[in-house]
């Protein structure tokens, strides 16, 4: 049983040089990435109380991002880098939340499979951030610890679906799903920000 995610298309280059010419915005972006990804989790648990088998694992991640959430703002502490005002509306989020079933039996298949999606986008890009900091030995350890977790979470959330949903039938809406994702993020527009 595979749980793993190949991205069908990899981040433009461009996207760590406009990350790298200005990461204080990065970092209050990434921030704001973490507590939605913490409430991401916990909705779920909100949502589906009836999915006992898959709470403590939510509970579990929605921790783990807060977490997260708490280590980036003590490098932004550390920086004089202050939360953003507002949190605004993510345009790779929206594009892809675009791309669920309206009906709740196909939607929850879809979340879970957006959300393995979007923590495998994520892994590939604190990969690609901890390769271009160099000379920041405390920040570019963290990214490659947050690199190592998203990947954990991708397959955590394509193992819950599979507890829920035939194997073919989720792995072929993840290969849908995967393949537009690809063309959403060749279409971004590039910016010092997480997606």
């Amino acid at each position: 049983m595979k749980l793993s995610l190949e991205l069908a298309a990899s981040t433009p280059p461009g996207w760590v040089q406009a990350v790298m010419s200005d990461f204080p915005s990065f970092l209050q972006d990434h921030a704001d990435c973490e507590r939605k990804a913490s409430a991401m989790a916990m909705s779920f648990v909100a949502k589906y109380p009836d999915r006992v088998e898959i709470i403590p694992e939510l509970i579990e991640t929605g921790i783990e991002e807060l977490e997260h959430f708490r280590q980036v703002y003590a490098h932004m502490a550390k920086r004089g880098v202050r939360l953003a005002k507002e949190m605004t509306q993510d345009p790779y989020i929206k594009d892809l939340m675009d791309l669920c079933h309206t009906d709740p039996h196909h939607r929850f298949l879809d979340r879970l499979l957006l959300a393995s999606i979007i923590e495998c986008r994520g892994a590939e890009r604190f990969r690609l951030v901890w390769t271009a900091l160099g000379d920041d030995p405390e920040l570019k350890e963290f990214y490659h610890q947050l690199w190592a977790s998203e990947a954990k979470h991708g397959n955590i959330f394509v193992k819950m679906a599979l507890q829920y949903f035939p194997k073919e039938k989720v792995y072929s809406r993840l290969n849908e799903l995967n393949a537009a994702e690809g063309k959403i993020v060749q279409c971004l527009k590039l910016r010092p920000a997480l997606h």
